[in-house]
């Protein structure tokens, strides 16, 4: 008996520690997450105000075109980041599931993905199945 009480503790312990690893990760990928956000909304300013500057002082067109072009260009690239960083949370919340924490909810509730990413979990849990059956 004391085995198994032994067993339960152990199995508790681990879970609690995967959770605290796991509270640790997610804060860190809402942290990027707010960041890459930030970012693209900053660069965004920054290139819609290049424009009505110049105008309102008067110089030609042809004067910022180059520092326009690139900045858009780095919204491109934040946007590209924004991208993977949503990647990544989708890859880590299936590695949510694959470590027994499928049921916990990290963060912040309004933080949760969209349906479609669920059908997709399911989905790459399936696979995972089939791949741990073969």
């Amino acid at each position: 008996m004391a085995r198994v009480e032994i067993d339960a503790c152990r199995r508790e312990l681990m879970l609690k520690q995967r959770r605290m690893v796991a509270e640790q990760i997610a804060g860190a990928l809402f942290e990027a997450e707010a960041a890459i956000d930030a970012a693209i909304s900053k660069t965004a300013a920054l290139t819609g105000v290049m424009p009505s500057l110049r105008a309102e002082a008067g110089a030609s067109a042809l004067i910022g075109q180059d520092a326009v072009e690139r900045a858009s260009q780095a919204i491109m690239a934040l946007a590209e980041a924004r991208r993977a960083i949503v990647e990544t949370h989708k890859e880590l919340s299936i590695a949510q599931t694959q470590i027994g924490l499928g049921a916990v909810m990290l963060g912040d509730p309004g933080d949760k993905p969209p349906p479609m990413f669920a059908s997709e979990e399911r989905h790459s849990r399936r696979a995972l199945r089939a791949i741990q059956a073969a």
